[in-house]
């Protein structure tokens, strides 16, 4: 009777843990987020524990400048929880590999946040973003 417990408790840890190791696994976007001259592809997104990395919203992928001739920069933008973008940048005619995170200092971890790929169009024209793409834990 007493090795049937074990085996119990320690099958009840196991599947228990594969859950929490789902929980924290990169997770694949539908499709890139796009605008005129920029896309953001190969998203992949994880949310970090509440205890751990302050419970951040990850993110990775590719900035791709997809007008490579209008002279324009290229960048990202990430918000958790409806607060500030934060800014990430690309680089003029190439694909840059992002990987980054961001989190809310105020909330013991993240359970929304926002993504948008803008193309930088100087100080005389205003840039043009896509709308934002909203995560959620």
């Amino acid at each position: 009777m007493r090795k049937f417990a074990t085996a119990v408790v320690a099958a009840g840890l196991f599947f228990g843990g594969m859950g929490v190791a789902v929980a924290d696994s990169w997770h694949a976007a539908a499709e890139p987020i796009t605008t005129t001259g920029a896309k953001f592809d190969n998203i992949e997104y994880r949310w970090e524990p509440a205890g751990a990395r302050h419970g951040a919203f990850r993110f990775k992928g590719y900035l791709i400048d997809g007008s490579y001739n209008d002279g324009h920069n290229t960048y990202l933008e990430v918000r958790p929880h409806a607060y500030g973008w934060q800014r990430f940048k690309g680089v003029q005619k190439a694909t840059v590999k992002l990987e980054d995170a961001v989190w809310d200092g105020a909330t013991r971890y993240t359970n929304s946040a926002e993504m948008r790929v803008c193309r930088d169009r100087g100080a005389l024209r205003p840039n043009n973003c896509s709308a934002p793409r909203g995560f959620k834990r």
